[in-house]
């Protein structure tokens, strides 16, 4: 058999024939959801079409006048119309759109994951105040991402070139795939029980959402949350926001970015240092000059030079108010005591025994003085009190007239 050897625009030229010349492979419909979603200024759309294992490359040219939906995003589930090609310059397998319709309801990834995230939030893992502070000075830093990808590279070179000093631990995982979400929380239990590690990055570089989804997973979310130490979300993304950075302690936008937000400067360190060493050699410099002053202003004080005569004056002073107060006591007592022989005389001007003197009496009739000869009858036995003694007596009449008086 004749071998046979082509050159790659000829091999690509002839698979793109035969894809274009396969009527299996013209106006067909396809259905699957959206990623990578891509609008040019020049009209050209460009995206991929996938389900939960495979995808494809798809483009549409002009695509306004198609009137193909101009707000596509992420996990849009969409019908398409087109035929199968190859794009010969990249030997790239792709379907040309022709025409694109919305299906009225989220991919299924997407509507799992809002799902999730209801849950989670009902459950408080979103909550602030279970979030944990980040230590202000980490000395030894845990990381959890692929070992051979940039991400590792950037955590490490950010962290040494603020902190030299810093220690790294470094868990190399999968991060996108199959068996993804296992290894990144292994990494993350592994390095929890590591008790010099003061906090956990965990993370990957950008890619698409498809690459992501691991740290979409709820599995992973829960492992960030129950983190004993702090842990802070570094994905690649600017975009959207992943169920890792609602349940971490902390959100970063990239790898790099999480270690410049967790890893001080140590140049800045020491610079603070060196200032507040400053401010403080001032400051105690100022105090001691202050108080330097103020005693010399007190050994000269007028105060001081006259202590004793102040002394004298005060003294002074305390026998003239001494000396005050005793004449308005004395005062005093001389008004209430003439108070007080006024209330007696009044008293005694009232005593009973006084109006007896005079020579008047009392009469009694069973135990009751008689004010009033209506009050008493004829047969009654009268006492009268005099100054000296009593009489006892029987009534025998009552004169009075019609005022009561005899």
């Amino acid at each position: 058999m004749e071998d046979r050897i082509y050159t790659v625009s000829q091999f690509n030229k002839m698979v793109k024939d035969y894809l274009e010349d396969n009527n299996n492979l013209k106006n067909f419909f396809l259905k699957g959801e959206i990623s990578g979603v891509n609008y040019y200024k020049s009209g050209h759309l460009y995206f991929s079409l996938k389900d939960k294992k495979c995808q494809v490359k798809c483009t549409a040219f002009g695509y306004r006048y198609k009137k193909i939906p101009e707000d596509l995003k992420e996990g849009d589930s969409v019908k398409i119309f087109g035929d199968a090609t190859l794009y010969e310059a990249r030997g790239d397998f792709q379907i040309m759109v022709r025409h694109l319709e919305k299906e009225n309801k989220m991919g299924a990834l997407y509507e799992e994951l809002e799902k999730v995230k209801r849950e989670l939030s009902a459950g408080g893992y979103f909550d602030r105040d279970k979030k944990t502070p980040m230590p202000s000075l980490p000395q030894t830093l845990g990381v959890v991402t692929s070992g051979t990808g940039a991400a590792v590279r950037d955590i490490i070179n950010t962290a040494r070139l603020r902190y030299p000093n810093i220690n790294i631990y470094v868990y190399p995982a999968k991060v996108q795939g199959l068996g993804a979400a296992q290894e990144v929380i292994r990494g993350i239990e592994v390095l929890n029980k590591i008790e010099e590690i003061d906090l956990i990055i965990a993370g990957r570089g950008g890619g698409s959402i498809e690459d992501l989804w691991t740290f979409n997973e709820k599995d992973v979310a829960l492992a960030y949350f129950n983190s004993k130490k702090p842990i802070v979300s570094a994905v690649g993304h600017e975009i959207d926001i992943l169920l890792t950075d609602f349940t971490a302690d902390l959100r970063s936008s990239t790898p790099t970015h999480a270690s410049e937000m967790v890893v001080p400067e140590k140049k800045k360190l020491q610079e603070g240092i060196e200032n507040r060493e400053k401010y403080l050699k001032s400051y105690l410099r100022k105090y001691i000059h202050r108080k330097k002053d103020e005693v010399s202003n007190r050994k000269n004080s007028f105060v001081i030079k006259n202590f004793q005569r102040l002394i004298q004056e005060k003294n002074m002073e305390v026998l003239d108010r001494e000396r005050e107060f005793i004449k308005i006591y004395e005062r005093y007592l001389f008004k209430k005591r003439q108070e007080l022989e006024m209330k007696a005389e009044k008293l005694n001007a009232l005593n009973p025994e006084n109006i007896l003197k005079r020579g008047y009496t009392i009469t009694r009739s069973k135990g009751k003085v008689v004010k009033n000869a209506c009050e008493i009858k004829p047969g009654e036995i009268l006492e009268t009190i005099f100054h000296k003694g009593k009489t006892t007596s029987v009534v025998k009449e009552i004169d009075f007239d019609e005022k009561g008086i005899i």
